[in-house]
């Protein structure tokens, strides 16, 4: 397992300087840098600081994305969560190198988990760094009968305390003024002395922090070998801060929280299952069946379809003549300015901005953690952790928007099986409606094979996945913050800021889908796929001919391909094997562009060409047993 983390970390490492312009034109400014665990109010904070006038970019060699905007003089960097500075995965390297090169830290901290918070304040003091530390949740605080002494906790740590409470934006009129008293923290003076050692030799004391703690890609970045203090250091950072805490927090009232109790029925199998299933009920009610079908069927039909389009194609004619392939290619049926802007607003921005809304909500109500904690056990069998569980259950309702949350996982190897069994085993809910409807009217037995056969696939291409992709998933470590009322104002905020970003970041791909598309009709490249299918279709899949239309629309659209099987007339096993394998096909347009723009055009096209391979051979295997 070391081995496998060294050499993805060293791949990283190798390919993460490609373009720099988003990190160095700012090279003039101070670098703020927000720290802090997850779920503490980093993003409440930096929104407020920024103004909103940010920048995002995938930090080099990552999917990690990095936020930057300005404050006063500044240059404000929003750093993923984490609950220590150390080089174990893409989100603590890209924290670790931003925390590194600030002149200031803004460590933002949990008052209600000082236990837990202070270990990475006290980190970011040994490491030398000038840091104030903003005490979040105050209001939290108060209602549970903590009380925190502040000025002996601003003593301990020898940095300004300013207590704030994000959401409400209280105690933020001090942020400017403790940023002007930023200073070096308290240090235990036996670790300064080993610090200043090691400090000779690479010039950086946080970096010769990171050394002594056995940081092998520090130590290697300075050609020293890496310290085996960590375990040391750890303890005797643990002990300080349970010390600091011991002091602090002078008074806790016992009375009963509720959301601590609603919290651990969370995770306890006999009322967690029943909590889970219902939240992923209603997850899969809001995102896969209102939006999903009801919503985008209103705005992609109702709006782009038949009104948007239609007034497109007449402007557009006016210009060119409808004869001409310029016109095919623009506002055709697979129109460059039609397919590109319909997709994009009238299907993919409701999904969207429907996903953001979830999980913003699970994020805030603190639930999202939990219900990774329920399934963690049984998605570690196809190589994923808990978290996987979000787009897996999402893709029922759209692949589309369930491959854009594999965000949520840890590492690249994660991210890729999840959105491979995304793309060749999860039926979207377009599809499931008539897939439903067919099985209904085929009988038990071809419902039993179909069910069986897409469970076997599923459980084989993770399996295989698990097996064949170096390195290791990542263990599930979450924290479990407090069950709290998620802020309306808060989800809102997230909601727009994601979306935006997101819509920003696809727009290319979608331009780049339809046009494709739009080339491969105007050929005749789209006719001839379809002939080329059809001896596969008879012979091999032994369905009618027409099948092939249905499988090549299913690449524009699965409900295409599923919706043009209803129409024909096939035979109980007939049905069962169309289904299968149209189900394992090729995603939709929306699917791929999304799926490239996430794990890019390689691992795009490599997955989008399997599911070709694998849909007809499975598909032929069990036409060949039961017909």
């Amino acid at each position: 397992m070391e081995e496998n983390k060294s050499e993805n970390l060293n791949h990283f490492e190798k390919h993460r300087h490609p373009d720099l312009s988003f990190f160095e034109k700012d090279i003039n400014k101070s670098k703020l840098v927000l720290v802090g665990n997850p779920n503490v109010g980093k993003s409440l904070v930096f929104n407020e600081l920024s103004g909103m006038n940010v920048e995002v970019s995938n930090y080099p060699g990552t999917t990690v994305e990095i936020i930057k905007g300005y404050y006063l003089n500044y240059v404000v960097y929003d750093t993923p969560g984490v609950y220590g500075v150390s080089s174990f995965n893409d989100e603590e390297i890209v924290a670790r190198d931003e925390i590194l090169g600030a002149d200031i830290i803004l460590n933002i901290v949990d008052a209600t988990h000082l236990e837990r918070d202070l270990f990475l304040t006290q980190q970011l003091i040994d490491m030398g760094k000038k840091i104030v530390v903003l005490l979040n949740f105050m209001d939290d605080v108060k209602r549970h009968g903590i009380e925190v002494d502040l000025g002996k906790l601003s003593q301990f740590l020898g940095v300004e305390v300013i207590p704030i409470v994000a959401v409400k934006k209280v105690g933020f009129d001090e942020i400017a003024q403790g940023i002007e008293n930023a200073r070096e923290g308290v240090q235990r003076e036996g670790r300064h002395s080993s610090l200043h050692s090691m400090l000779k030799m690479v010039g950086s004391q946080a970096e010769a922090l990171m050394i002594l703690e056995g940081d092998e890609f520090i130590a290697k970045r300075h050609g020293v070998p890496p310290g085996n203090a960590r375990d040391e250091i750890y303890i005797e950072r643990r002990n300080r801060v349970n010390y600091i805490v011991n002091q602090v927090v002078v008074d806790v009232s016992p009375k009963k929280r509720y959301s601590e109790l609603i919290g651990r029925w969370a995770i306890r199998p006999l009322t967690g299952i029943p909590m889970l299933a219902l939240a992923l009920f209603l997850a899969y009610l809001f995102v896969g069946k209102f939006v999903a079908q009801d919503v985008v069927n209103f705005t992609e039909q109702q709006i782009g379809k038949a009104h948007w389009e239609p007034w497109l194609r007449e402007v557009i004619s006016r210009i060119i003549p409808v004869s001409s392939w310029w016109n095919a290619l623009l506002v055709g049926d697979f129109g460059i300015i039609t397919m590109t802007t319909t997709y994009l607003i009238f299907l993919l921005l409701p999904l969207v901005t429907a996903f953001y809304i979830a999980l913003s909500l699970m994020e805030d109500s603190g639930y999202l953690p939990r219900l990774a904690t329920m399934v963690d056990r049984t998605l570690s069998v196809l190589g994923l952790n808990g978290r996987a569980v979000i787009p897996l259950i999402l893709g029922f309702g759209c692949v589309t928007s369930a491959t854009i949350t594999t965000r949520l996982l840890g590492t690249e190897r994660e991210k890729t099986i999840a959105t491979a069994l995304l793309q060749f085993v999860i039926p979207c809910s377009a599809q499931l409606a008539v897939i439903a409807a067919l099985l209904a009217g085929a009988g038990m037995l071809p419902m039993l094979v179909y069910t069986i056969t897409i469970l076997a696939v599923l459980i084989a291409i993770g399996t295989i996945l698990n097996k064949f992709l170096k390195g290791e998933s990542a263990p599930l470590l979450l924290d479990l913050p407090p069950m709290r009322i998620p802020r309306l104002e808060n989800v809102i905020r997230k909601t727009i800021y994601r979306t935006y970003n997101f819509m920003k970041e696809a727009s290319g791909w979608f331009f780049v889908g339809a046009l494709a598309v739009g080339i491969a009709q105007i050929t005749g490249f789209l006719v001839y796929l379809e002939q080329l299918l059809i001896p596969l279709t008879t012979h091999w899949l032994q369905l009618p001919a027409d099948a092939s239309i249905a499988f090549i629309m299913g690449v524009v659209r699965r409900d295409f391909g599923a919706a043009g099987l209803y129409h024909m007339v096939l035979t109980p096993m007939q049905i069962t094997v169309a289904l299968i394998t149209i189900t394992l096909f090729v995603p939709c347009i929306a699917s791929l562009m999304v799926m490239m723009k996430e794990r890019g055009l390689k691992e795009g096209m490599i997955i989008w060409i399997g599911t070709w391979v694998v849909a007809f051979f499975i598909g032929g295997l069990v036409s060949h047993i039961v017909i």
